[in-house]
């Protein structure tokens, strides 16, 4: 791709040079690191930018995802705690199956292309994300009702949208950070186009300044925005001026940067650094998400993993305290569950977690897993092996792993562990792929009753554990939480189907989920964290601490 702007480049050398200047190449006559007036200008560090900006296959990125957040807008805001609160549709209705809904749009909001954000534009977005155009390279959005229908307008500013069948996680998944508002002018480009950053158009409070492939993406602030969600407190433009996404890849430079002040923010950083860069004054954040706990699905069409044994061994054999304790800090949680506690309608399932080396070793010897003299298990001169392909998401998915690979060698297991970067892992590692035993799942929804829709392969869904059409029991409880007319109907038919996934070891949870790490200079106040704990800078300013 043709470059956008003169590379920004961050050297080793220049970032450990004690209070030496950072050296980075200037654009517009300003160093990208120079110190901001208060309410100016902040640079993030990250540690990718995904390897194409197609608003549809990009836009749930634990990377690109931050960009879109503050180009794009959303119909529905939700918050920490999984509550949804007007932003562009500013008031809906539904009936009493939950398969009609009728939103009522925000008037006077623009796209940055100046196309008006109508109910045409609505509808034009639902119709990708739930279709996509697969034939052009862009993807449906993954956990976007597979119930949807069609969309109409009723007026300009009124679109009905009609479901299959009852989905009461519609108006939730709208403030779900794959549901981004594009322009319709957009939309309509090729899958080529699309992928040029600088010629995406959003309703946000930022547009795209300039950025280059692989390197940066600079982002200004729209004077003329002023329809922010009021549940952040504000509405009118940005505070800040403008953000620079900046890609430094080693986690160490990013953090020192940010000591240095040379920049505001450094993504990622590890969980045991957090407590020294707390009592010295950065503000750190760990956000959970709401979502998926961190853990594997589980290809039972590959043995051992066939054998419901060996999977409900793999289930107690790990020290999930000991992870905690380990590799994270108290800001991390145990799983209690395969989502987040903090999932509205979350349920309690601690005791199938419970750590009992005793009872794997029993589970396993009933398999027939003999122990050999290395203390690796062999069944018909098989060693029991689990490959792991470390998360690269996820900053410190390689040190659990390894952490695993020791408490599932004492029971007499065989670990392997594959790191890729996330482009390999993107193109290798494939959730129920063929040579994959066990998929890393690091994934945030809004709505807890989209996860029975991506469990199995019906109505396109994921098929997480390689299952198809065969566990009649998964199946039934999928059916009765999709048919589901009321979140009291739906409640206990979920806690059924979270019990029976974690009994069948379908789903190994390792520790609930704090993926976005944060490390912050105090200079930066009004950060806002949203329910998949993305952070916005919309409403924050940048002064003295």
């Amino acid at each position: 791709m043709t470059d956008h702007l003169t590379s920004l480049r961050l050297s080793r050398r220049s970032l450990l040079a004690g209070s030496a200047a950072l050296t980075i190449a200037s654009f517009s006559g300003v160093s990208a690191f120079a110190q901001a007036p208060a309410g100016g200008d902040i640079v993030f560090l990250i540690n990718s930018l995904g390897d194409t900006w197609i608003p549809n296959n990009s836009a749930i990125s634990s990377f690109q995802g931050h960009i879109w957040g503050h180009v794009s807008d959303k119909l529905v805001y939700v918050d920490v705690d999984g509550t949804p609160s007007p932003w562009l549709a500013e008031s809906w209705e539904q009936n009493d199956t939950a398969t009609e809904f009728t939103l009522k749009l925000k008037s006077g909001v623009t796209f940055s292309d100046a196309t008006p954000l109508d109910a045409a534009a609505v509808i034009a977005n639902l119709d990708i994300w739930y279709a996509g155009r697969t034939d052009d390279g862009i993807n449906p959005i993954g956990l976007f009702p597979k119930t949807y229908d069609h969309a109409e307008a009723v007026d300009p500013l009124t679109v009905k949208v009609v479901f299959k069948a009852p989905t009461l996680g519609f108006i939730p998944t709208l403030g779900y950070h794959g549901s981004i508002l594009i322009s319709p002018k957009t939309l309509a480009t090729p899958a080529t186009e699309q992928a040029d950053l600088s010629k995406t158009a959003g309703s946000g409070p930022y547009v795209v300044d300039s950025w280059k492939e692989g390197d940066f993406v600079k982002l200004m602030k729209r004077a003329d925005y002023n329809w922010g969600p009021a549940a952040v407190g504000h509405t009118g433009p940005a505070f800040l001026d403008s953000i620079t996404y900046k890609l430094v890849a080693e986690q160490s430079l990013r953090v020192a940067a940010v000591q240095a002040g040379q920049a505001d923010i450094a993504y990622n950083a590890s969980p045991q650094e957090l407590q020294s860069l707390q009592e010295a004054g950065f503000t750190v954040a760990t956000p959970r998400y709401l979502g998926f706990v961190n853990g594997w699905a589980i290809n039972t069409k590959l043995a051992p993993y066939n054998d419901v044994k060996v999977r409900q061994a793999l289930q107690v054999a790990i020290n999930r305290q000991e992870i905690i304790d380990t590799v994270y800090t108290p800001d991390w949680k145990l799983a209690t569950s395969f989502i987040q506690s903090n999932v509205p309608g979350a349920t309690d399932h601690s005791a199938l977690l419970a750590y009992d080396a005793a009872k794997a070793e029993a589970l396993l010897d009933e398999a027939g897993w003999v122990k050999g003299a290395d203390g690796i298990r062999v069944k018909d001169g098989v060693e029991l092996l689990l490959t792991l392909h470390s998360n690269p998401y996820l900053a410190t998915s390689k040190s659990v792993d390894e952490l695993i690979a020791q408490q599932l060698g004492r029971i007499g297991w065989k670990v392997e562990i594959r790191a890729y970067d996330v482009v390999t892992f993107g193109e290798k590692v494939h959730c129920a792929g063929d040579t994959i035993p066990a998929y890393e799942v690091t994934r945030s929804f809004i709505d807890a009753g989209t996860v029975a829709g991506i469990l199995t392969d019906a109505n396109k869904g994921e098929n997480w554990f390689n299952l198809g059409e065969s566990d009649a029991r998964i199946n039934d409880l999928r059916d009765q939480i999709a048919g589901a007319g009321s979140l009291e109907v739906r409640a206990p038919l979920l806690d059924e189907l979270k019990a029976y996934v974690l009994e069948q070891g379908y789903f190994i949870p390792r520790t609930q989920i704090v993926q976005r790490i944060y490390v912050q200079s105090p200079e930066v106040k009004g950060v806002v964290y949203n329910g998949v704990a993305y952070a916005s800078y919309y409403a924050a300013t940048k002064g003295t601490a």
